[in-house]
């Protein structure tokens, strides 16, 4: 819920500020199909589009709004959940630059060098330079611990081999955040982070080949490093403190919002109020006002009519856990509704798209490409996209691990 009335005076002036720029400054409608998240981006026309929106937001102030402004930042206090808020309810773009603001800035912010904020925070918020995210392997998914890409050291510099997997955006990225293992002797403390240009490495010691989902996108890739050199600088905290950094990054990965704001008691969540689920609603209450079913409106059906429902009363419940979270004395333990809403709302985007596809009934095996699709089709492309969400970040399963491990202070699971 976006309640103005508890603005201070300052955020109050810059609500209102953002709604008059986004009234002016709003992006014309796409003449390409955008892909439903940024993480499927796949062409240089989707990404020509969107990128010079975070461009121009940034330059408004509505990206970065509350990093100081030596790092690109507008150093306000507590501004850009209100220019989250009012994006939203404008209904605007997504930004391409999704691993740089939700993952890389916050992980730079909090680990990174002075110097190094100054350096690449900049480019980052503003979009011009796109950031990607090197953990998973073959070997190491959801284990990430087990990560066994190599970083040597020489000197000043490291030499790094390995294979990376499942990266969204590494074919548009400059940087990378990069887990590696620099001791192979200490699962956990043999890791360090670090942060790598791979644009300029490419051909030389960096190579991006794309895959190729379920869903014909190809918005994320495998990497390999072969003797790739790395200055030192560009590690993130002491050597052997990469479990550690990685924290940061899973913990904006797994529950805080897309755009951060940097504090000095540690993180915060700015997402702000998404319209995605009211929108979700909406778009499955039209559904089922259109489709047939057994010769009437799947409206009419008792048994769909239950099942929106009760999934519209999951996602309020959800909803209103996530103002919960705002309220520091019903807060009973910090990550648990961080953790608990990565879970949910990806688990509550798949069932979504799986009543749309009930709803549609025959007419859901049409795809994109079939122009007697319902919707061209994108509610069998939601549906298999969404299983990439349920795994992304930790799957499901891991994610109830941990939420009962740290949260619920369980046994660990044997």
């Amino acid at each position: 819920m976006n309640d103005a009335r508890k603005d201070t005076q300052e955020q109050a002036d810059f609500r209102q500020y953002c709604r008059d720029w986004l009234n002016a400054n709003a992006p014309e409608p796409p003449q390409v199909r955008l892909p439903q998240t940024p993480l499927e981006i796949m062409t240089t026309e989707q990404m020509d589009y969107l990128r010079p929106w975070q461009k121009a937001a940034h330059e408004a102030g509505l990206v970065g709004a509350d990093y100081p402004e030596d790092c690109g930042g507008g150093g306000r206090n507590d501004c850009q959940r209100i220019a989250n808020q009012e994006m939203h309810a404008h209904g605007t773009p997504f930004f391409p630059n999704v691993i740089g603001l939700g993952m890389a800035a916050p992980t730079v912010f909090h680990h990174g060098s002075e110097e190094l904020k100054r350096e690449l925070l900049p480019g980052l918020l503003s979009g011009e330079d796109i950031w990607c995210q090197g953990f998973s392997e073959p070997g190491a998914g959801s284990d990430l611990a087990s990560v066994q890409t190599f970083a040597e050291r020489d000197g000043d510099n490291w030499v790094i081999n390995g294979h990376k997997v499942w990266t969204s955006l590494a074919h548009f990225a400059e940087w990378m955040i990069l887990l590696l293992r620099t001791d192979k002797s200490d699962k956990y403390n043999g890791l360090t982070y670090f942060v790598v240009p791979i644009r300029s490495a490419l051909g030389n010691g960096v190579t991006v080949r794309p895959l190729i989902k379920i869903t014909g996108e190809t918005g994320f890739n495998e990497v390999i490093f072969e003797h790739l050199v790395v200055h030192d600088r560009y590690r993130l905290d002491d050597v052997g403190k990469g479990w550690q950094v990685a924290m940061t990054t899973l913990l904006h990965e797994r529950g805080a919002g897309t755009l951060v704001t940097p504090t000095a008691g540690g993180m915060r969540n700015t997402k702000g109020e998404s319209t995605s689920r009211a929108a979700m609603a909406s778009a499955l209450i039209a559904l089922a006002t259109k489709a047939h079913r057994n010769g009437k409106l799947a409206s009419e059906d008792p048994v769909i009519r239950d099942k929106l429902m009760s999934l519209f009363i999951r996602q309020e419940g959800l909803r209103q856990s996530q103002r919960r979270a705002q309220v520091q004395a019903l807060t009973d333990h910090p990550m648990r509704i961080p953790l608990q809403g990565k879970l949910l709302m990806t688990e509550i985007q798949q069932e979504s798209a799986a009543l749309a596809l009930e709803i549609e009934g025959m007419a859901s095996s049409l795809y994109l490409a079939d122009e007697n699709a319902p919707e061209s089709g994108k509610w069998p492309l939601s549906y298999m996209n969404s299983f990439g969400m349920t795994i992304a970040a930790g799957t499901s399963e891991v994610q109830r691990n941990i939420l009962g491990e740290r949260v619920l202070g369980l046994a660990k699971s044997k």
